[in-house]
């Protein structure tokens, strides 16, 4: 296959194109939104669900799902195309064309424990400063609306969250601090989210949780996934001790 071609997928327009010879990107529109997300989740789930002879993955993101695959599976097997991009594409457009996308998502409430003590969000005075709010108004704000996973990036596991109150928009460090505490939970513009692991970064640190974000040993290694929804609950470092230690 090459260059892009247009389709519809449930009747919903979406571009096609190959990413590499292990892949091609469905990619459902330009602007980002909670109702481009659902479609997008509903039909990843539906493709997990009814998988093609050869697929490997599946990385939904803002406006995009990409579909990796093994190619010698894919040419062995008995999907309509004369090139593998070319049988990926057309059982994922006939895969489209059976199911209502609007009415297939489904999504996970998530209630994630977070400790804003200074000890573990360094910067929440910074967020506070920069919104002219106090510290206490930060933690209100932050644990008083609901948030929709938007994609899984960055490292595994780190959630991606949208739908943040707008007096909390901060903008990325300047200069990224050399080691994030797995667990830090951070803002970065209008988006907030969760360090799985200790790694490097420039998001402003306002809280921990002593919830395992991502953890190999389990079935679902991470614990949030594209169009989760997800609220914070303020606790404190005692409640955060007896929540580390189970």
């Amino acid at each position: 296959m090459t260059g892009e071609r247009a389709y519809f997928i449930a009747g919903y327009p979406v571009t096609i194109y190959g990413l590499s010879e292990q892949s091609v990107t469905v990619e459902f529109g330009t602007v980002i939104s909670e109702e481009l997300l659902g479609i997008i989740t509903a039909f990843n789930q539906f493709l997990l669900q009814n998988p093609f002879s050869g697929l490997i993955s599946t990385v939904p993101a803002y406006c995009t799902l990409t579909v990796f695959f093994d190619p010698l599976s894919v040419m062995a097997s008995e999907l309509d195309g004369e090139f593998c991009s070319d049988k990926v594409v057309h059982y994922l457009k006939e895969l489209g064309r059976t199911q209502n996308l609007a009415t297939t998502a489904a999504s996970n409430m998530v209630i994630i424990p977070v400790c804003y003590d200074d000890g573990f969000g360094p910067d929440i005075l910074t967020v506070a400063r920069t919104n002219q709010l106090s510290k206490a108004e930060v933690i209100e704000k932050h644990t008083s609306v609901q948030y929709t996973v938007y994609m899984i990036g960055f490292v595994p596991g780190f959630a991606y969250m949208g739908g943040m109150d707008a007096r909390l928009e901060t903008p990325r460090k300047e200069i990224p601090d050399a080691k994030i505490p797995a667990g830090s939970v951070g803002i970065a513009g209008m988006q907030t989210g969760i360090y799985p692991m200790e790694t490097p970064g420039g998001w402003q640190i306002i809280g921990r949780t002593p919830l395992k974000m991502f953890d190999v040993n389990r079935s679902a290694p991470s614990l949030l996934k594209g169009g989760d929804l997800v609220t914070f609950k303020s606790i404190g470092i005692d409640e955060f001790n007896t929540y580390a230690e189970q």
